[in-house]
């Protein structure tokens, strides 16, 4: 098979707070993603988003609908943002070819009957990561490179989280129902990203984390304020992280992230910020 998946049902924070590290990365660590010709993805409880990853190595990937959605195709309800991870890449959508580079991206809108994943640069890989989410209604397929993105430029050396925030997928540059993406990308000798640290209770977000070495990692942080976890996160791995939970992390070196949220709004800055000295 060229597509496997699992559900992940919901998660509160009072039984979060209970979880060793075991239970806390079987519940919201995801590091399957990006297997040779697979299509891997997670069917969350957390406002339906399903979080995926393909790597077409010798062959085309279809992406095909699972159980969970009860339709015959995979955006018959739905709407889907894709991030290129990697090397240059192509996507078919309903037969029309849209290249994507390194961290380039590409929104579907609902009804699309067919989707399909396909490298094309021989020496370099496609790595493709998509956030799903429920759509009401349709919206037009759209490609936007890091040219196209609203950019915002955050933090400073002196707080080790200087950064580039690529906000790709959002309202102002593509029209969607509930679906955001983007790319963070730390600048050298900075390793914290997010911080302040945040939760927005409107909506869930998933984090994935590239551009590390294999000797590096990133401890991400989660939980209530006053309730922190973490998770030790390497490259191309990727966390769940739910309403209720802060989302903040620091790494070894600098890298980058793809954030994809889902929920109640479209307003990139609605976030309850807690500063180091109110986190426990």
């Amino acid at each position: 098979m060229s597509t496997l998946y699992t559900s992940r049902h919901a998660v509160g924070p009072n039984e979060a707070k209970r979880f060793d590290t075991e239970a806390l990365r079987e519940n919201f660590l995801i590091d399957d993603l990006f297997k040779k010709d697979q299509v891997n993805m997670v069917y969350t409880h957390y406002e339906r988003m399903i979080i995926g990853g393909a790597l077409p190595v010798d062959r085309i990937l279809p992406l095909e609908t699972i159980d969970p959605l009860k339709s015959s195709y995979f955006l018959a309800r739905r709407e889907l943002g894709i991030i290129n991870v990697g090397g240059p890449g192509e996507v078919e959508v309903d037969g029309q070819i849209y290249a994507l580079d390194n961290k380039e991206a590409l929104y579907v809108g609902a009804g699309v009957e067919s989707v399909a994943f396909k490298n094309s640069a021989q020496g370099q890989q496609a790595c493709f990561y998509f956030n799903s989410a429920p759509a009401h209604t349709n919206y037009p397929t759209k490609k936007v490179g890091r040219e196209n993105a609203t950019v915002l430029e955050m933090g400073a050396q002196e707080t080790s989280n200087e950064r580039s925030i690529y906000q790709l997928i959002i309202h102002g540059v593509v029209e969607t129902c509930q679906l955001q993406m983007g790319v963070t990308c730390l600048k050298p000798g900075s390793v914290w990203n997010t911080m302040p640290a945040h939760q927005h209770d409107r909506r869930m977000e998933a984090y994935l984390y590239f551009d590390l070495a294999d000797d590096n990692a990133v401890s991400h942080f989660m939980g209530e304020p006053d309730q922190t976890r973490n998770l030790w996160v390497k490259s191309h791995q990727a966390v769940v992280s739910p309403a209720w939970s802060i989302h903040c992390g620091a790494g070894t070196s600098n890298y980058s992230f793809v954030w994809g949220m889902a929920g109640e709004n479209l307003d990139y800055g609605d976030m309850d910020k807690y500063g180091p000295s109110e986190l426990k």
